[in-house]
């Protein structure tokens, strides 16, 4: 069972949308991971909705910010790693040539988080907790397994998040293919921690990091989410572990799937 009660700093810990539509995601995710929802009071009248699995919290969904629509931003999911000190990590992404979009702040007592963006624009949130650990459920069904990065700098992102979370890399032999590195800190399975992929030219989407949920088929889930008002942007596609597809919700949000053996 993929429980979790704490993060090592610089590993991936939790994962949120921001939609325009928050009761539609709500209507959408739920049947495709079999999420329940507990709903909690953001202020200003927002709704912070935590996705349960079995118990735990998996993941959130809340409003895309008034700031946000205005920049037109669309609605996407954002990824979380775990810090020690977010102002200190936001510090140090700025000095190696990042960008700090939203200062550190307290996100109640639950704990803090500052939002940065890498040299190619691919944004990443920082978690400090204090009385929330993040997902305490990764790696089952409707949860989260992954995180990729798709950029148009592979050396230059292994550069930045090097040196602000002291990751490594193992470049993957794509055959021809696009260039993967494999990030790797810590932990299990050999301490791998996601992924970077070298975005095409010809992609529609900018720099961005991506979040992976299990799921128990795949293809099953594509046809759900196709029912439901999805669609598919890449596969479904076997891999030499098992098989993914990426998807976008009815609003916009890309997200993968992916099925077959995942870390503890």
């Amino acid at each position: 069972m993929g429980t979790r009660t704490s993060y090592e700093a610089g590993t991936f810990s939790w994962i949120d949308l921001a939609t325009t539509d928050p009761e539609g995601a709500k209507r959408f995710y739920g049947p495709l991971f079999g999420w329940s929802y507990d709903d909690r009071d953001a202020g200003g009248g927002a709704i912070y909705s935590m996705a349960v699995v079995d118990g735990a919290p998996a993941a959130a969904i809340s409003p895309l910010q008034a700031d946000e629509v205005n920049q037109g931003i669309p609605p996407h999911w954002n990824n979380y790693v775990t810090v020690t000190s977010v102002a200190e990590s936001a510090q140090r992404a700025a000095e190696l040539g990042g960008k700090v979009l939203v200062d550190a702040f307290d996100v109640l007592d639950a704990g803090r988080m500052a939002v940065i963006a890498d040299p190619a624009g691919a944004v990443l949130a920082l978690w400090e907790p204090l009385r929330t650990i993040g997902a305490e459920i990764v790696n089952e069904p409707g949860t989260l397994t992954w995180n990729d990065l798709s950029t148009t700098d592979i050396d230059g992102a292994t550069e930045f998040y090097g040196g602000l979370f002291g990751w490594t890399f193992e470049e993957v032999d794509t055959q021809g293919g696009p260039r993967y590195a494999l990030i790797k800190h810590g932990g299990g399975a050999g301490g791998r921690n996601g992924g970077m992929r070298q975005m095409g030219a010809e992609e529609p989407f900018p720099p961005n990091w991506m979040p992976y949920f299990v799921a128990e088929s795949v293809n099953g889930t594509v046809a759900t989410a196709e029912g439901a008002g999805g669609r598919v942007v890449t596969g479904p596609m076997d891999l030499p572990s098992g098989r993914m597809a990426v998807l976008q919700d009815p609003n916009g949000a890309v997200f993968g799937v992916v099925e077959g053996e995942t870390d503890d």
